[in-house]
């Protein structure tokens, strides 16, 4: 069993990666400088002791480095406080991003990658900001409405009180709040109204649907079967030996526009020139599909099938053939669907071809609710999604090895090392975090592959 104060000795032994943290590390001092990169590796075998072992916090870290042993000899007897610990991460957050980029060139060199299909998908992690404290404009406007209903049925109150007085009794049935309370109760109702009109106002003048008050890049997005407010993880894995490639932190609740950035980044540092991506239905945009076949990426996205006509049993647009060569389509019951003319709707140009005598058709029944012909649309290069739609009927093994590349490596992350939430705030400190988790991801699954001393081999 490799323990993880071995695989640590691997951070030790590489002196390229001590060069490179000590170029771009960022240090507080000139004499801190000359102590040389010694003390910079040590630090960032902390973090890296820390994520293998489910210590990630700058505490935890600061009470077993006077503590536990494997880390007291790790640290060569060095024990930085807590602050030192959390400066680092802080301030080295592209050090950090580069040293785990020099890992993944240090298993292209072992051939671990095999550069020929990679799997992209997406976690949602959650951020240090509770529900209570996202707001959305729906969110807003029933929580002033519900201020506003308070408000109405204490001052009913206030003025059943005093009509009471006034009639020299009192309704001894239920018990009341006394004026004073209400008075207390109204104010901080009304007080809690403006807090939440200045923050409607804030989102108003923004392009943000959300406002979060304790992390503010922090979103709500929809989690398995509820909701957290956290950040969506892109990430991208080899099929080889399920390494992680690539890693993109964003707060867009959807995957629509990140197939093509994944595929792009993953194809850089790969440097693979017949890559093939492999991505769930959540993925499928015919931007992103046009633009990684531009760039000589194969993609293996399904497509969803969204049809209303589909929905209601009908004939949908997928059991129509485009006759590429009479610019046309042809139905389930052999007739052309003829181009008739081109609009532009939101910036992009749609085709519209439409049928002659549907009105006669055996099949309008089960083909549309129009009471006139049928009519598609088809959109430029719409050609590139039908060429993918054959590649995934044609290769249905591809789109069953999806899971088995990538889910692992998430419930490796989440559960195995203990990384389901983030612990710093903000876009930059969270990719950081994230950066620090894959690098120990990776560093775990490397020393399992090729063992520890091979791996030291390879760096020396």
């Amino acid at each position: 069993m490799i323990t993880s104060r071995r695989k640590i000795q691997c951070a030790l032994s590489m002196p390229l990666w001590g060069s490179l943290i000590w170029a771009k590390l960022v240090l507080p001092t000139r004499s801190s400088r000359r102590r040389g990169d010694r003390r910079m590796i040590l630090e960032i075998c902390c973090y890296l002791y820390g994520y293998l072992n489910r210590v990630r916090s700058s505490r935890g870290l600061e009470r077993e480095a006077a503590r536990n042993l494997e880390l007291i000899w790790l640290l060569r007897k060095l024990r930085p406080d807590f602050k030192t610990i959390a400066d680092f991460r802080r301030n080295n957050g592209g050090a950090i991003k580069a040293v785990g980029r020099e890992f993944i060139l240090l298993c292209r060199k072992l051939e671990l990658f095999g550069g020929e299909l990679v799997a992209i998908d997406s976690t949602k992690i959650k951020a240090q900001n509770s529900k209570g404290r996202n707001y959305s404009e729906a969110k807003l406007k029933g929580l002033l409405a519900e201020i506003e209903n308070k408000v109405s049925g204490y001052l009913k109150e206030l003025d059943d009180g005093d009509a009471q007085e006034g009639a020299g009794g009192a309704d001894s049935t239920r018990q009341r709040l006394s004026a004073e309370e209400l008075r207390q109760k109204i104010a901080q109702l009304k007080a809690r109204k403006k807090e939440l009109q200045s923050l409607a106002q804030e989102l108003e003048k923004s392009t943000a649907t959300q406002v979060s008050l304790t992390d503010p890049d922090s979103r709500a997005m929809s989690m398995g079967r509820g909701s957290t407010i956290g950040y969506n993880v892109q990430t991208a894995v080899d099929a080889r030996h399920s390494l992680i490639v690539e890693t993109h932190v964003t707060n867009t609740t959807s995957d629509l526009g990140a197939l093509g950035i994944m595929a792009i980044k993953t194809q850089v540092v790969l440097e693979a020139k017949n890559l093939s991506v492999v991505a769930d239905k959540g993925y499928y945009n015919g931007k992103e599909v046009l633009a990684c076949d531009m760039i000589g990426v194969t993609v293996y996205v399904a497509k969803p099938l969204t049809s209303a006509n589909t929905a209601r049993g009908l004939y949908g647009k997928e059991s129509f053939q485009y006759d590429a060569r009479e610019n046309c389509y042809i139905c389930p019951a052999g007739q052309k669907l003829s181009y008739r003319f081109a609009m532009n709707e939101k910036g992009r140009a749609i085709y519209y071809y439409r049928a002659s005598g549907s009105k006669s058709c055996p099949l309008k029944a089960k083909c549309t609710r129009n009471k006139e012909n049928r009519t598609i649309t088809r959109l430029p290069a719409e050609e590139v999604q039908e060429r993918m739609a054959e590649r995934v009927a044609a290769n249905p093994q591809i789109m069953r090895r999806r899971k088995a590349i990538i889910e692992h490596c998430f419930g490796t992350i989440k559960r195995s090392l203990g990384y389901d939430y983030f612990l710093c705030r903000g876009m930059r400190h969270v990719a950081t975090e994230v950066n620090l988790a894959v690098l120990a991801y990776n560093l775990k699954r490397a020393c399992n592959l090729v063992g520890v001393k091979n791996l030291i081999a390879a760096v020396s």
